[in-house]
């Protein structure tokens, strides 16, 4: 068994959880997977499987003949699974909610399985069964969703989009963008609606939905202004100020 410390099960890293979900999909198919297999299925050289399967086997999560033969034990096969269903949730919400391509949805759920808490886990799972079991889900709120041009960056739904059916005078109300805060006046973002790389660089500093902001200044001309956002002074570009919506 995988413990030490007690019950205290030994954190493995993303790589040996890899190497546990493959042997997992390919004795799926057969009683045992070969180093060969592991490998091909893993693109990596059978050198770097073995030194691994010797690994897993001295954590108890495999057995490991010297033959080649590889299974999983009761252990194994339970840390595995869990990998599994992570990498399935995670899948499915990229590509089924996100509306990601399958490729893209795979490769992100590889990266974030191995750090999905229990309680995670259990909200996306909480989410799907939402959506697929309660009566008093909105029946076609994927559809809304993925019918939504603001999905692909093509409009900013309720504030710069010309969609009549996005436009609403009680939405809008509230609504202004960062540029035109008065000074020392908060708001709360609400989107971030500008050129994708643009878009990209405010939300790495942090300028996300449900953030509050605060005008503090701005330099002559009004290019740029600087505001306050989670504590810490932020400069931003005309450009990019008139492109957050924020509520107030």
């Amino acid at each position: 068994m995988a413990k030490k410390n007690g019950d205290q099960e030994v954190k493995l890293t993303a790589s040996l959880e890899d190497y546990l979900e493959t042997i997992l999909q390919l004795t799926r198919a057969r009683p045992v997977a070969r180093i060969k297999d592991i490998a091909r299925a893993r693109d990596v050289k059978a050198g770097s499987v073995s030194a691994a399967m010797k690994r897993l086997e001295s954590l108890g999560l495999i057995r490991y003949e010297r033959n080649e033969y590889i299974e999983l034990t009761v252990e194994g096969a339970r840390r595995a699974q869990k990998v599994l269903s992570r990498h399935l949730v995670l899948t499915s919400f990229f590509e089924e909610i996100l509306d990601m391509p399958a490729g893209e949805a795979e490769a992100e759920a590889c990266a974030m399985e191995h750090h999905l808490s229990d309680a995670a886990m259990d909200k996306f799972v909480r989410f799907f069964e939402f959506l697929r079991t309660c009566p008093g889900a909105p029946s076609n709120f994927l559809e809304l969703f993925h019918g939504c041009r603001r999905l692909d960056g093509e409009a900013e739904c309720g504030f710069h989009c010309s969609d009549p059916a996005c436009i609403d005078d009680a939405w809008q109300k509230n609504r202004t963008t960062i540029n035109a805060l008065e000074h020392g006046q908060e708001g709360t973002v609400m989107h971030v609606g500008t050129a994708p790389a643009i878009r990209q660089r405010l939300l790495d500093m942090g300028i996300l939905p449900g953030v509050k902001v605060k005008m503090e200044r701005r330099a002559p001309g009004g290019d740029p202004v600087w505001i306050r956002i989670e504590g810490y002074q932020l400069s931003l570009r005309r450009e990019e100020a008139e492109g957050v919506a924020v509520e107030v």
